[in-house]
């Protein structure tokens, strides 16, 4: 467990997450497996939703990671996420931001090359921490960017950017593509770069998804879940189900 963990662990979490609507005001839901924590919470609106037809819906989710010994957590390579099939994003009439344009970039001009883009804004909190070096504390802004929708597939770019130890621009890629898994009706997966080299470890976010219209739900039996799987570095899973509430009406 002393590895590392990139700035966008949480990031990619969350954009799985929000791809439902699933986080609300309520009660954080902490997830544990082995040495690790993750803790997170949030809320969407409005939480009264039509029972059968999509109302479109904002979000904000927060959260938390850390291991429970104090020390360095594993990098997150891989996270995979089922969610309710009574929410959908949509990204259609939202100009594309292209990768390429958000790469080697700070984040005023990557705000400034796809405006038009943006989904969603929120900052993350990281730990750099060099063998036998006190950890130096990094924050940045991190900004989601609609990426399109093609062959049946809708992708989310999210950036940051960190000035500590070096500028470096990081970039995560998540796709979403539709699936018949009983409750679940999408599937989100996301593939999470390095950071300072592999020794950059998130220690909190928060990420407001606004745009609207591009993510939506409906609540015809008053909750709404999903089931996410995390794999890491170390080669530790750690999987876990949200399940929030809703007010049918109509």
């Amino acid at each position: 467990m002393r590895k590392y963990l990139m700035l966008t662990t949480a990031i990619a979490a969350l954009i799985a997450l929000t791809v439902a609507g699933l986080a609300a005001a309520e009660k954080p839901v902490k997830v544990r497996e082995g040495n690790l924590e993750l803790t997170f919470n949030g809320g969407f609106s409005p939480k009264a939703l039509s029972k059968t037809k999509l109302t479109p819906i904002s979000l904000n989710v927060q959260g938390q990671i850390k291991t429970l010994d104090g020390t360095h957590p594993p990098a997150l390579k891989e996270f995979n996420v089922e969610t309710d099939k009574n929410g959908t994003i949509n990204v259609k009439g939202v100009p594309v931001c292209k990768k390429s344009k958000l790469q080697s970039t700070d984040t005023k001009h990557a705000e400034a090359a796809c405006k038009s883009a943006i989904i969603g804004t929120g900052t993350a909190t990281a730990g750099i921490k060099f063998p036998e070096q006190n950890e130096i504390p990094a924050k940045s802004k991190i900004i989601a960017f609609n990426g399109g929708f093609a062959g049946g597939v809708t992708t989310i770019y999210i950036h940051a950017y960190l000035t500590v130890p070096t500028p470096a621009a990081i970039v995560t890629t998540v796709k979403v593509k539709k699936i018949h898994h009983g409750r679940y009706g999408l599937l989100a997966i996301s593939s999470i770069p390095p950071i300072a080299g592999g020794n950059g470890s998130v220690k909190a976010f928060s990420l407001t998804i606004n745009k609207k219209g591009v993510l939506s739900a409906k609540c015809p039996d008053g909750k709404l879940q999903a089931h996410g799987t995390g794999v890491f570095s170390d080669g530790t899973k750690i999987s876990g189900e949200i399940i929030r509430t809703c007010t049918p009406k109509g």
